[in-house]
C-alpha cells in the first residue's frame, strides 16, 4: 500500500493542474467538481478565505470519495490546517510558509504547498517537509521564468504554480518546469460542461507536453 502523503501528491503530480476554488455553498462546489472530473481535472483547492470551507470539503468528500481530490488554500496557520485535515483536507495550500502548518500536515501525512518568494524561504519550505513549493505571489509579476529561477539550484524543486496562468501561456510554464498549475476562473466559472470542456483542453496541453 502506497502512504498517503506519497499517494496524494503523486496524483496531484500525474494530473498536473488544480481548481482554485471560491465557491460559497456545496451546490456550487459539486457544480465545479462535477465539471473538473468530467474533463480529467479531479483536483480541487477550497480556499479558507470563505468559513465554511470545512463543511463544503466534508460534503465533496462525502459526495465524490475517491473519484476527487480536495484540499484546503489560503492556509496561513497551524490551527486552520488542523480544522481542514479534521474535514477531509487531502493537502494543504497556502500564500506563505508557516513552520506549524508544515508539522501539522507531516503529523497528519499531508502534502503541503507553501508560497514562498525567495529561494532561501523555498529551501526552508522543502526542508521542512513540503511537498509543493508553490510559486506565488511573486509568479503573477515574474510569470513563468520565475519557475526556472527556482529550479535552476535546485533542479528538484517541485513546483505548484497559480495566478497568470491560462491556455495561451499553459505550454510555457511547462517548459520552464512546473509541476502542477492553478487554474481559478477557466476551471470554476460557468456551466458544469464549460468548465468540463476547459479542463479537458488543460490536461490536452499537459499531456502533450509530457508525452513529446
Amino acid at each position: 500500500m502506497i502512504m498517503k502523503k506519497m499517494k496524494t501528491t503523486a496524483r496531484m503530480y500525474e494530473v498536473g493542474a488544480l481548481a482554485i476554488v471560491r465557491a460559497e455553498t456545496l451546490e456550487r462546489a459539486c457544480e465545479i467538481a462535477d465539471g473538473c472530473i468530467k474533463g480529467g481535472v479531479p483536483v480541487m483547492e477550497m480556499s479558507y478565505t470563505l468559513n465554511n470551507a470545512g463543511t463544503i470539503i466534508e460534503g465533496l468528500k462525502q459526495k465524490y470519495g475517491d473519484a476527487l481530490c480536495v484540499g484546503a488554500g489560503t492556509v496561513l496557520d497551524r490551527e486552520t490546517a488542523r480544522h481542514a485535515i479534521l474535514h477531509g483536507a487531502q493537502f494543504i495550500i497556502a500564500p506563505n510558509f508557516d513552520k506549524g502548518v508544515a508539522e501539522m500536515c507531516n503529523r497528519y501525512q499531508i502534502p503541503y504547498a507553501p508560497g514562498c518568494t525567495t529561494l532561501s524561504e523555498a529551501i526552508e519550505g522543502l526542508s521542512s517537509g513540503a511537498a509543493f513549493i508553490k510559486a506565488f505571489p511573486i509568479s503573477d509579476f515574474y510569470g513563468p521564468k520565475l519557475v526556472k529561477v527556482f529550479k535552476t539550484p535546485i533542479p528538484d524543486m517541485p513546483i505548484l504554480a497559480s495566478g497568470g496562468i491560462h491556455l495561451d501561456n499553459l505550454q510555457n510554464w511547462l517548459e520552464n518546469g512546473v509541476d502542477v498549475c492553478g487554474f481559478g476562473g477557466l476551471l470554476t466559472k460557468g456551466s458544469s460542461d464549460e468548465i468540463a470542456e476547459n479542463a479537458a483542453k488543460i490536461k490536452a496541453i499537459i499531456a502533450a507536453y509530457r508525452n513529446q
